[in-house]
């Protein structure tokens, strides 16, 4: 069952399924839009059938899975680039009608992509070792993005 599946798999699966309203592909396919509110609403509370799914109840916790599996967390897209014109000063918040929830979460994986679940036994937990690798290598851009963020 789910259960005994990767994260990313879980993540996949998701994603894909029509009924789970937290969590969706970007305009573009490549990246995972979100919803925090809904989310912990959806899969993480209590009631929901999925809410076994992560065995956690802390978005956190899902954040840093996302992390181990190399996810790279990215700004929200003010108004989602489809959505036409700006609204103004609150829009870049993210506190646009569509979304009354609170924090939206853009996450993106260079094997996760939207038709290609061939790509998903490519997504590996970090290591220690691998981590150091890649933080080795990416210190100076994944700082930068940082920075852009906050």
């Amino acid at each position: 069952g789910p259960r005994s599946c990767t994260f990313p798999a879980k993540l996949w699966l998701l994603v894909n399924n029509p009924r789970v309203r937290s969590v969706r592909w970007d305009a573009r396919g490549e990246g995972l839009l979100i919803d925090q509110a809904l989310f912990e609403r959806e899969l993480l509370g209590g009631a929901a059938s999925e809410a076994e799914f992560f065995k956690t109840k802390h978005f956190g916790s899902i954040v840093r899975q996302l992390n181990l599996y190399g996810f790279h967390k990215l700004a929200v897209e003010p108004a989602d680039s489809a959505a036409g014109p700006s609204l103004g000063p609150g829009a870049a918040a993210g506190n646009k009608p569509g979304s009354p929830d609170g924090p939206r979460h853009h996450f993106w994986n260079p094997h996760f992509r939207h038709n290609r679940p061939d790509l998903l036994a490519r997504i590996k937990r970090l290591t220690k070792a691998n981590k150091e690798k890649l933080d080795a290598g990416l210190k100076v851009p994944s700082r930068l993005l940082y920075d852009l963020q906050y």
